[in-house]
């Protein structure tokens, strides 16, 4: 951790469901002292767990992996209560129809694909065959009856005239759990945490201001993601709105049920404990 132990690095992930905790983030602010770094979901898990980044919004799956390692902010999550937008399953079939189906993943992703696993096990007994493929829709339904995409390929793959069906992971978890789903966490490895405790709370409190002010009046955002991405204003605002960036108790119930499944299923080799960061101390949330 040497690299990190005077300036924290930051993950950012290069989706607009991050956005709004990022976009009014007062980098300068901080004098040096900080530093982002950019990176799909499973770079960012893989960066995290080696210790090349401090913090940042890992995969909620990363977390569970490497949850000894590692406390979570409150109050910063990328979650949902039925429909995400942009965690979407796109089908040949009905899921009813899929048990024995092949179905391609996004190598991008670690949350969603275990989350679309537990979906098809645990509520349909299903277990079709998945391969990995690079997140192009026409390519990976070539030779599969499904294929999932995330972010922002997964937004402009709906807007396709493909006739495929599409399933929302996060409006089919919460039919069968009644839970919010949390895609993504904002975690601290503890190491960083010791050294650099101060920091931490200022970087905590400029993210929840960032959340405020970006929710507050979200007319820039939509704007660069109509320019990036495509769209219209309509439907950006409709997506940020959705989502909740929060992360409270009804986050972690959502969260600690995802977690049980997936030890369950031998996802994860244990249930993991939701260690949540305070300014006087880390609390363990128990379910």
């Amino acid at each position: 951790m040497d690299e990190t132990r005077n300036t924290v690095r930051i993950g950012q992930i290069d989706y607009t469901n991050v956005w709004p905790v990022f976009y009014y983030f007062p980098l300068d602010s901080f004098g040096g002292g900080i530093e982002l770094v950019h990176q799909v979901p499973t770079g960012l898990n893989e960066a995290m767990a080696r210790g090349e980044i401090a913090m940042g919004p890992i995969s909620s799956f990363s977390y569970g992996e490497h949850h000894e390692d590692y406390v979570l902010y409150p109050d910063l999550s990328v979650s949902a209560f039925r429909e995400v937008k942009s965690i979407l399953l796109f089908h040949r079939e009905p899921l009813e129809r899929l048990g024995h189906a092949r179905i391609a993943l996004p190598t991008t992703s670690a949350t969603s694909v275990n989350l679309l696993k537990i979906i098809l096990k645990k509520f349909y007994g299903h277990e079709p065959v998945y391969t990995y493929a690079a997140p192009s829709l026409s390519e990976m339904m070539e030779s599969n009856d499904a294929a999932l995409l995330i972010g922002d390929d997964a937004i402009k793959a709906s807007w396709a005239d493909h006739g495929y069906a599409v399933t929302d992971l996060g409006a089919e978890w919460q039919r069968h759990t009644g839970h919010w789903m949390t895609f993504a966490v904002w975690a601290i490895r503890k190491a960083t945490l010791q050294q650099q405790s101060e920091l931490i709370g200022r970087i905590h409190e400029a993210f929840v201001e960032s959340k405020r002010k970006s929710l507050a009046d979200p007319a820039g955002m939509i704007a660069q993601a109509i320019t990036r991405i495509g769209g219209t204003s309509a439907y950006w605002q409709s997506y940020f709105s959705n989502l909740c960036y929060d992360f409270g108790p009804a986050q972690w119930k959502g969260l600690a049920a995802y977690y049980r499944h997936a030890s369950e299923l031998g996802l994860l080799p244990e249930q993991a404990p939701l260690q949540i960061w305070t300014k006087d101390s880390v609390v363990q949330v128990t379910e």
